[in-house]
């Protein structure tokens, strides 16, 4: 059974999630929170596999809450669940360690499978999310922070070089899902869609090579 915990400053949104989610056999919502600061003490006490943070809320916003959810508890899967699919707020959100970005008018059965792809160790992502960070980086701006952590590098780097998920998770250690969670953020990071356009933007930035 995978647990739930639902976030969002509206008491009618946090009961329509709650019934939505109860169609599934396989997701319980272990509780609810109207704050960043309710989330972090339901957090503390629940340890649901899922959140779904809402992003924009009063005095704490969802961002802020990941960020001190994960410092407390690491392996913590947060997914934010807004109205907002500006890359700006795409990569704040990513940046604060969220696992995924949903918009709240996303189809419920996309909502239901992104929880459970989230609770799987994948990162679900809303494609107009994902076009925003495209578009912003066609645009030439600099919204999207192409920052790259030092295993994110690895694992880029043996992308370019072709590697498929097993054989990268084989050379760094890691679990195949690690692989599959660090790439989702790579490609949101970097502004990319999929396996191709990365190891095209690694070799275009000098990053072939910076592996182990």
């Amino acid at each position: 059974m995978i647990t739930v915990l639902l976030v969002d400053d509206h008491e009618l949104v946090r009961a329509g999630l709650v019934r939505l989610l109860g169609q599934a056999d396989d997701i319980e919502v272990c509780g609810v929170a109207g704050s960043g600061a309710e989330a972090i003490e339901a957090d503390r006490s629940l340890a649901p596999d899922v959140t779904l943070m809402d992003l924009s809320m009063p005095g704490m916003d969802g961002a802020e809450a990941t960020r001190a959810i994960l410092a407390n508890r690491a392996e913590a899967r947060v997914v934010m669940l807004t109205a907002h699919t500006e890359a700006e707020r795409v990569m704040h959100a990513l940046n604060a360690g969220a696992v995924g970005y949903l918009a709240k008018d996303a189809d419920p059965r996309t909502l239901i499978d992104a929880v459970r792809s989230a609770a799987n160790g994948e990162s679900p992502l809303d494609p107009r999310a994902a076009r925003a960070l495209l578009d912003n980086r066609a645009s030439g701006t600099r919204t999207v922070d192409t920052s790259l952590s030092e295993r994110e590098i690895e694992v880029l780097s043996h992308v370019a070089f072709g590697l498929a998920n097993k054989q990268i998770a084989r050379a760094l250690q890691i679990t195949e899902k690690t692989v599959k969670a660090h790439l989702t953020k790579i490609y949101a990071q970097i502004g990319v869609a999929d396996r191709t356009q990365a190891a095209l933007w690694a070799v275009e930035n000098d990053m072939v090579g910076k592996r182990r």
